[in-house]
């Protein structure tokens, strides 16, 4: 298929999970795909297992001033950008009592601050049109416990995507939003808990999704793929819910 065919795109947070999985479908789909991560290991997996077609960045979503650096790579290898996934993400669960200023700010900086400043800097170089796709959650509808800091940081996200849709749209920027449930990635290995402590509370998450299962991190691709591609081109400020249900109970 080529529904992105000669579409120049980047990906954050694209070693793994659902960004890795979209890369895989850009570049199926006719794309020239870069991708972030600052991971070493999953840097050169990710590279071993796209090919040397794809550009691959190392590079810190969380600081502001990483964005510029990137904007000036993309700008060089690319000249212009088509597609923007904003994927890299941090997903910590702690009750209130056990939050402190650093990890607040880490969790905003990656989830929100970062991808703010990536799109101000890449704005010089976005093709007219383009589109800007922006990875919430659904915990930005939900009051899940133990994810106040976490719920927050994507509400901000959503919020970003419906503004700059209104302020982008007149320079042919379409910005987006998918807001997937649980879905089995490695995300949730990065919490730093224990294996029981996972288990249960993966047992738990599980039983409020009407669907009986996580969802695939090719499920949510495949919605990013139709967002990016010139099929959602009346497709303007939406967020498209991925998530077995859950946020309907």
């Amino acid at each position: 298929m080529d529904r992105l065919r000669n579409k120049r795109a980047l990906i954050t947070g694209g070693t793994t999970g659902i960004g890795l999985e979209t890369a895989r479908q850009f570049v199926s789909e006719g794309a020239r795909v870069a991708i972030t991560g600052t991971n070493p290991a999953t840097l050169e997996a990710a590279r071993k297992e796209l090919g040397g077609g794809v550009l691959i960045v190392a590079s810190d979503a969380g600081h502001a001033a990483a964005q510029g650096a990137l904007a000036e790579t993309i700008a060089k290898a690319f000249g212009q950008l088509d597609i923007l996934f904003v994927n890299a993400g941090i997903a910590e669960l702690r009750p209130l009592e056990k939050w402190d200023e650093s990890a607040f700010d880490r969790s905003f900086g990656i989830n929100f601050k970062g991808p703010f400043f990536l799109i101000q800097a890449l704005l010089p170089i976005f093709a007219n049109p383009a589109s800007v796709v922006l990875n919430t959650s659904i915990n930005a509808h939900i009051g899940m416990p133990n994810t106040a800091v976490y719920g927050a940081s994507k509400a901000a996200l959503l919020s970003l995507a419906k503004t700059l849709s209104g302020e982008l749209t007149g320079r042919g920027i379409r910005v987006n939003a998918v807001s997937p449930g649980p879905i089995a990635t490695p995300l949730y290995g990065k919490l730093g808990m224990a294996e029981a402590e996972m288990k249960a509370i993966g047992e738990a998450i599980l039983s409020q999704v009407p669907a009986g299962r996580f969802g695939n991190p090719g499920e949510i691709a495949k919605a990013i793929v139709f967002l990016a591609s010139d099929e959602a081109a009346f497709t303007v400020g939406s967020e498209l819910v991925i998530d077995g249900g859950m946020s309907n109970l």
